[in-house]
This record gives C-alpha cells, sequence and structure tokens, in this order.
C-alpha cells in the first residue's frame, strides 16, 4: 500500500512543533501541552478549525472558573474532579462548546497538580490555550484548491448522463436494450461524493454560504432524479410510433450537450417546438397508439422539468 502524508497531516506536525516551541521560548509551564491543543483544533476546513477554537478557548476558560470554584472552594481531591465534570460537561453540552471537554481537562488536571490557584498559574493556562489556538488557526489558514477534484467529477458525472440519455435514444429508436443502467448508481454515489467535496470548499471560505460547485451539484443530482423516474416509464412503452423516432432525436441532441454551460434555454425552445408539431400530427387511430403518445407526452413533459432545473444554474 502506498503511503501518503496529507496536507492536515503535515499542517499538523508543523503547527504542533511551532506551537511547543513558541510556549517553552515564553517560558510557559506544561508547555507540550499547547502542542495538544493545536493538534485538536486543526481540522480539515477553516470554518470548522475557528469553531473548534472557539469552542475550545470557552470550554477552557470555564473549566479555570470550575477549578477555583470547586479545588479552592472543597478539596484538591480526585472526588471533587468528578463532582466538578458533573457540572462542568453539561454546561458545555448547553452551552454547544463540548467540542472542548478534553482540552478543557487538560487545564483542569494542570491546576489539580499544582495544588494552587495563583493568578500566574491561571495567566499560564491562559496562554497555553492562546499559543495552542492561535497556532492552529494559523496552519490552517492554508488550505489546497479543490477546484481539479470537483472539476473531475463534474466530467465523471456529465458522462454518465451523457450515457443515460443517449441510452434512453436508442431505447426509443430501438425498442429493446442491452443497457445495465449501472450509470444511474455510479452517478447517485459519484455526486454524494462530489457534493461532500464542495461543501468543503464552502467551509474554507469564511464569507461564503455556498458555491458554484455545489449548486451545480445539487442541480444534477435533482435531474438524476427525474431521469430514475423516467426510465420504469420509457420501457413500458412498447407500441413503435413516430414521435418516438422524433423524441429520440431530441434526446441524442441533448446528450451531446452535457457540460457545465447552461443551453437550457435553447433546448427548451427546441422541446416547445417538438411539442406544436405533435399537435398537427393525427390523432391516434387505437386504443394502444393513444397510450402509447399519452406516456410519450408525459416523458416530454419530465424533460421539459430536467430542462428548467439546469436553467436555475447561475455561473459565477
Amino acid at each position: 500500500m502506498k503511503y501518503k502524508i496529507g496536507y492536515r497531516t503535515f499542517k499538523t506536525a508543523v503547527g504542533t512543533a511551532l506551537a511547543i516551541s513558541i510556549a517553552q521560548l515564553i517560558g510557559l509551564e506544561f508547555f507540550p501541552s499547547a502542542g495538544i491543543i493545536t493538534i485538536l483544533c486543526i481540522q480539515n476546513s477553516q470554518k470548522k478549525s475557528l469553531q473548534s477554537a472557539f469552542d475550545r478557548f470557552v470550554a477552557c476558560s470555564i473549566s479555570i472558573l470550575f477549578s477555583f470554584i470547586f479545588f479552592e472552594g472543597i478539596a484538591y481531591h480526585p472526588a471533587v474532579i468528578g463532582l466538578m465534570l458533573l457540572f462542568f460537561i453539561p454546561l458545555t453540552v448547553i452551552l454547544k462548546v463540548n467540542g472542548g471537554i478534553v482540552t478543557s481537562s487538560v487545564i483542569l488536571l494542570h491546576i489539580y497538580s499544582l495544588e494552587n490557584m495563583t493568578w500566574q498559574i491561571v495567566f499560564n493556562e491562559l496562554g497555553l490555550i492562546v499559543v495552542g489556538i492561535g497556532v492552529a488557526l494559523l496552519v490552517n489558514l492554508y488550505m489546497p484548491s479543490l477546484d481539479k477534484e470537483l472539476r473531475q467529477y463534474q466530467q465523471d458525472i456529465e458522462e454518465n448522463f451523457h450515457i443515460i440519455l443517449k441510452e434512453m435514444a436508442l431505447y426509443l429508436r430501438r425498442n429493446e436494450s442491452t443497457w445495465s443502467g449501472k450509470e444511474i448508481a455510479d452517478t447517485a454515489v459519484l455526486l454524494e461524493k462530489a457534493k461532500s467535496l464542495a461543501f468543503r470548499d464552502v467551509e474554507n471560505h469564511f464569507v461564503r454560504s455556498e458555491n458554484y460547485y455545489y449548486r451545480y451539484f445539487k442541480i444534477r443530482e435533482k435531474q438524476l432524479e427525474i431521469l430514475e423516474r423516467t426510465l420504469p416509464l420509457l420501457t413500458s412503452i412498447d407500441l413503435v410510433v413516430e414521435q418516438r423516432y422524433m423524441i429520440a432525436d431530441f434526446i441524442e441532441e441533448l446528450s451531446f450537450s452535457i457540460h457545465p454551460g447552461n443551453t437550457a434555454k435553447l433546448f427548451l425552445l427546441k422541446l416547445e417546438q417538438l411539442k406544436e408539431s405533435f399537435q398537427c400530427m393525427e390523432l391516434p387511430k387505437s386504443r394502444e397508439e393513444f397510450e402509447a403518445r399519452a406516456d410519450l407526452l408525459h416523458f416530454v413533459k419530465e424533460i421539459e422539468q430536467y430542462l428548467i432545473i439546469k436553467q436555475s444554474l447561475k455561473i459565477t
């Protein structure tokens, strides 16, 4: 198995060493703990890292206050630590900073081991917190671009959409198919992974709540649902009527226009023209033909929704 050092591992190693060095340089007691705080604060996105830093700072501050109340007010005893945690942990949960419980426990145990509480000790612990969190935020400012991976997901998904639509067109022409439909399931998996990655990209930018790629993958997800829904409808049409070939030509043309650009407006116009041409054709001569044409019209309306969804994508 090929071993690879990821950027988060590299940042953690550098950040930990830097935090310990700074804490030791400025003369803080328990200086290795600054490295522990840095390790806990480094996350896989800037927003998560900032949230983690906030949670730990608040939780550590509360733990210092609780240490004074319980240790100085009762005693420096293991039973008092247990009693303190009975109140401390629920409070961090209520304040939604329970991510800082482990870090704050380190601070709490420092004070317990010293069996004393002075301003010097308080400032030492705050110094460890500030150094550990500060270094973590500093090294986490660098986040590698995810654009290359996102574009690759985009290309793979579009290739699958092309195959799905092409197979639909082939079925309409031949009234039979050997296609397994695996691209449907493959695309669903790709979309989940792509959305997760795109969301990470959003969290690496503090001023963004959404980005182009995330919107793009959400739209493709909705389109895939429509294509999945239309497949049983399409395969239930047995009668070969002229409209099948007309729709097949349209779907085939659409399959070759799967790309990030927005050509939905053009295809909606073509689809409208196709529906108008259906209205000018002779009425069905049998019940079977009527049902087949009605199902085909239903299919066309689903494809119309498919295009309307894509039209909502704004390229920024």
